[in-house]
């Protein structure tokens, strides 16, 4: 049976996954390497198939090393020949890629060449297409580019209120977020239809990373990401939305150098450095009652998430669906109840019997507007591009 591996690297994990190669995709391992660089470095996986969990800790200085731990596991599980096909996410595709592709020569030079958009993400997934052509020199990879979902954005979403020139070195809203979007449009299209998934949506994947996008007639018309994954939404460790006049008001009063205040809006900031606690929306919620800095962060949280629905139901011109999803959106009901509330002069109304049991439905009869839940699955979305890339998305029974 051939398979595909999925591979989708952050600033400081790397999550995998392995699927058979058949008309549902099958999962039949899926982990993470977590807290790549520092010394606690961590791999968890699970056998679908065996029903069983591991972890251990690895020596992981950078996204390469984890490359051959990666392979020493697929060759305990599986014939290491039958990987067909490599899919990665590829978080910035620049003004030029749109859609999955396969990576050859000209590729990473494009990529190389726009790494400068996103330091924290590009030149680790460059590495590691490089790393995993050496190890699999037969094997076909595919790009999918977490900007393409928005890449059709109208033009007065895509514009940013700065010179004019630097649009022509590719400076505008990309927005982010894009195979989690994807596939969260192609479930709700499954679960509820053409004519649901043809409508005023907004889908609000909310997680360690957070963003929310407006969407209509299937096609994003608005996202809360910008130029970088850094704008928006506040989220874990992230600033979101800033005024541009902080870089010379801390450089001047603290210093601060463009290397400094890029760690602090992408690694200091958000959720962990409003509660100065933890950047875990758990951790917060179970001390918000005895810790206002935790009850702030919360409050904050859901205040700009409830602000981005308003403005997205406005760019809509209405409102039928509204979709949450991710770690936080999926699993944190109280969460959804605080963004939710207030918002009745949109007709969003949450059932919250079913709310408190994350159901998929989980609005109320009486509201105008569908409320669900959708667990997103962006290693599921990588490997549907890498079959329809490479055309294998028919499996002889035979393999």
């Amino acid at each position: 049976m051939r398979s595909v591996l999925t591979i989708n690297s952050g600033s400081s994990s790397l999550r995998f996954a392995l699927f058979n190669v058949s008309e549902s995709l099958p999962q039949i391992l899926i982990g993470k390497f977590d807290r790549i660089g520092l010394p606690d470095a961590k791999l968890t996986f699970t056998d679908v198939l065996a029903n069983q969990s591991h972890d251990r800790m690895v020596d992981a200085p950078d996204h390469v090393a984890c490359v051959p731990l990666l392979v020493e596991l697929l060759e305990k599980k599986i014939r290491v020949e039958s990987v067909g096909a490599i899919g990665h996410r590829v978080v910035h595709g620049g003004p030029r890629y749109r859609d999955p592709l396969r990576v050859d020569k000209p590729v990473l030079e494009e990529l190389r060449r726009i790494s400068s958009f996103a330091p924290n993400h590009l030149p680790a997934s460059i590495e590691l297409m490089e790393v995993c052509a050496a190890k699999f020199p037969q094997v076909p990879q595919i790009a999918c580019f977490d900007t393409a979902f928005h890449s059709a954005l109208p033009r007065v979403a895509k514009l940013l209120p700065i010179p004019r020139r630097y649009e022509a070195k590719g400076v505008q809203r990309y927005g982010f977020h894009g195979l989690s979007y994807s596939f969260l449009m192609q479930e709700l299209e499954a679960v509820a239809g053409a004519k649901a998934a043809g409508g005023r949506v907004i889908l609000a994947h909310l997680g360690n990373g957070a963003s929310l996008a407006a969407v209509r007639d299937g096609k994003s018309v608005d996202t809360s990401m910008g130029f970088t994954p850094a704008a928006g939404l506040v989220m874990s460790t992230r600033s979101g939305d800033l005024d541009p006049g902080l870089v010379a008001f801390l450089g001047r009063s603290e210093q601060m150098t463009e290397t400094q205040f890029d760690r602090m809006i992408h690694h200091e900031s958000g959720l962990l450095g409003v509660s100065e606690t933890s950047s875990d929306m758990r951790d917060l919620l179970a001390r918000e009652a005895a810790d206002v800095r935790a009850a702030e962060a919360v409050a904050l949280f859901c205040y700009q998430a409830k602000k981005w629905i308003g403005a997205f139901a406005a760019a809509l011109g209405g409102l039928d669906t509204l979709v949450f999803a991710g770690g936080i959106g999926e699993n944190t009901p109280a969460i959804r109840t605080r963004i939710c509330e207030g918002l009745g002069f949109l007709g969003i109304e949450l059932n919250e019997a079913r709310n408190a049991e994350n159901a998929p439905v989980i609005s109320a009869q009486s509201g105008r507007v569908t409320v669900r839940i959708i667990r997103t699955n962006e290693e599921l979305m990588i490997a549907r591009s890498a079959c329809r890339i490479l055309g294998l998305g028919t499996v002889n029974k035979k393999d």
